[in-house]
C-alpha cells in the first residue's frame, strides 16, 4: 500500500478511540472494524521548507503561495521564510494509517507508516514541532526512484496538559502526544518484507542440519525407547550446545560424526546410541540410524532391521 490521495474529510466516527478500545475486552482476536484513533490534532500547521517540494503533495500545489504565521514565523530567519510554505491539516494518527487533511484545500493523504522514514520531535525557536520525512515511493533510498519530501507538523495548542500515568501525574505537549502517537502506530505497522528479504530468509532457515531417528510409526516426533526398557538415546549434542570451542569432539575435520561425550550419541550402550550417516555431505546429510547390537553402524549406510 502507498500514499493515497482522499478528498472526503475524514470523521471521528470513522475511528474507534484508543481509549475505548483499551476499555473493553474484544470479542474477536481478528482485526477491528473500525481503525483505532490513537491521536486527533486539528488545526495543525504544516510547514514545507523547500519550493522545490510543491505540487509532491496534494494538499501543497506548485501555485500555493501562503506563508507561515505568527506567532511560530516569528522564529525564521529572514533566508527561509520566503522559501517557507503554510497549509492547516486536521492530523490523524490511527491504527492503519497517518492520515491528512485540508479542510481549505478539500483534499489529504493517507500515508503507510513505513513510508515515513524519519520523524522526530523539532525546536523551532521555543515553539515545538514533529518533523516528518515522508517517502513518496516505495523503494527506499536505494532505490532509483527514491523521492522524499520532508513536513513539519505545528500542533496548535503547546500547553502542557496533565496526563495520568503509572508514576502519577505528568504533563505533556500535544506535539509529545502527537509524537509518540506516530511512534507506537509506526511499531503496530512494521516495514513489509521485500521479495529479496524473503529469499535471504529462506536460506537461512534452509543452512541448518536436522536430526532423525527411528521414529514410531503413526506419530510424528516420537522416538522409539531402549531395549531395556529406557529412554531412547540421546541425540547429537542434546546434552549441550555444539560450539566452536567444542566441535572438534563432535566431528572430524572432513565433518565426520564422530561422537561427543555421555549421553551425547556416542557409541555404545545396550540401548545403542545414534550415529550420522557417512554421506553427511552429501544426500543423507542429517540422517541418523541406530547402532547394531554388535556396535556397527557407523559405517553402514543401511538403517538396520526392526525387530
Amino acid at each position: 500500500m502507498s500514499l493515497t490521495t482522499i478528498r472526503s474529510p475524514p470523521s471521528l466516527s470513522d475511528y474507534t478511540p484508543l481509549p475505548d478500545h483499551q476499555s473493553h475486552t474484544p470479542t474477536s482476536f481478528f482485526s477491528p472494524t473500525k481503525p483505532i484513533l490513537h491521536h486527533h490534532s486539528p488545526s495543525t500547521k504544516a510547514w514545507l521548507t523547500s519550493p522545490t517540494q510543491l505540487g509532491k503533495l496534494p494538499f501543497f500545489p506548485l501555485d500555493l503561495t501562503t506563508r507561515p504565521t505568527p506567532p511560530e514565523s516569528l522564529a525564521l530567519s529572514p533566508e527561509s521564510l520566503p522559501t517557507t510554505y503554510e497549509q492547516a491539516l486536521d492530523v490523524f494518527v490511527t491504527s492503519q494509517n497517518l492520515v491528512l487533511f485540508s479542510p481549505q484545500a478539500e483534499v489529504g493523504l493517507t500515508i503507510p507508516y513505513h513510508q515515513i522514514s524519519i520523524h522526530a520531535v523539532q525546536k523551532i525557536g521555543e515553539f515545538s514541532s514533529v518533523y516528518l520525512q515522508l517517502e513518496l515511493a516505495e523503494g527506499g533510498s536505494g532505490d532509483d526512484e527514491w523521492d522524499a519530501v520532508e513536513l513539519t507538523l505545528i500542533p496548535a495548542s503547546q500547553k502542557r496538559e496533565e496526563e495520568v500515568t503509572v508514576g502519577g501525574r505528568r504533563p505533556k505537549t500535544e506535539t509529545e502526544r502527537l509524537f509518540e502517537a506516530i511512534s507506537d502506530c509506526s511499531n503496530l505497522n512494521p516495514d513489509p518484507k521485500g521479495e529479496g528479504d524473503e529469499d535471504e530468509e529462506e536460506e537461512e532457515d534452509g543452512a541448518r542440519i536436522i536430526f532423525e531417528g527411528e521414529a514410531v510409526e503413526g506419530f510424528s516426533g516420537v522416538f522409539a525407547g531402549a531395549r531395556d526398557g529406557g529412554l531412547p538415546a540421546a541425540m547429537p549434542g542434546s546434552s549441550g550446545w555444539i560450539t566452536a570451542e567444542n566441535v572438534h569432539e563432535f566431528f572430524d575435520e572432513e565433518g565426520n560424526w564422530i561422537g561427543g561425550g555421555e549421553g551425547d550419541g556416542d557409541a555404545g550402550g545396550e540401548g545403542g546410541g545414534w550415529v550420522l550417516s557417512e554421506s553427511m555431505l552429501g544426500g543423507g546429510a542429517g540422517t541418523v540410524h541406530r547402532m547394531d547390537e554388535d556396535g556397527a553402524g557407523e559405517g553402514d549406510s543401511k538403517r538396520p532391521k526392526k525387530e
